[in-house]
């Protein structure tokens, strides 16, 4: 079944075409930033299984690897939506915030645990990566 969402103003649907089971939980600083928050909540589909229509833009900047990561957001009210890198391989980072079904689906993994928030205490049963693991 796939998972379907919108930006925060509905300006951009999103739909991912493939079964994803469990989300990442990344704190790394950049997600920090782009998610105004402690950390990003992602799934890592195959490129070709995301479908993104609507006012799309994006955003280039370097990751601390170095790696160009092209941002995607709503050029309305500026949700963040997607992330790819050269780290990915053919798969982008999705943001589970727009796509409600990822409240009841389960943590596989937090990265950049480093630059966890105080107080923020450990996902239960998911896999805990200092930093972003090798592919």
């Amino acid at each position: 079944m796939p998972h379907t969402g919108s930006c925060l103003c509905g300006s951009v649907q999103i739909k991912v075409d493939s079964t994803q089971e469990k989300q990442i939980a990344c704190h790394c600083t950049d997600c920090q930033k782009t998610s105004g928050s402690a950390h990003s909540t992602n799934i890592l589909p195959k490129i070709s299984e995301v479908e993104f229509t609507g006012d799309v833009r994006e955003y280039n900047s370097k990751a601390a690897s170095g790696n160009t990561v092209t941002r995607l957001f709503c050029g309305t009210c500026g949700s963040a939506l997607a992330h790819k890198s050269k780290a990915f391989g053919d798969a982008m980072a999705v943001q589970t915030g727009n796509l409600p079904d990822f409240r009841t689906i389960p943590f596989a993994a937090e990265l950049f645990v480093k630059d966890r928030w105080t107080g923020l205490p450990p996902i239960p049963e998911a896999d805990q990566a200092q930093t972003m693991p090798d592919a």
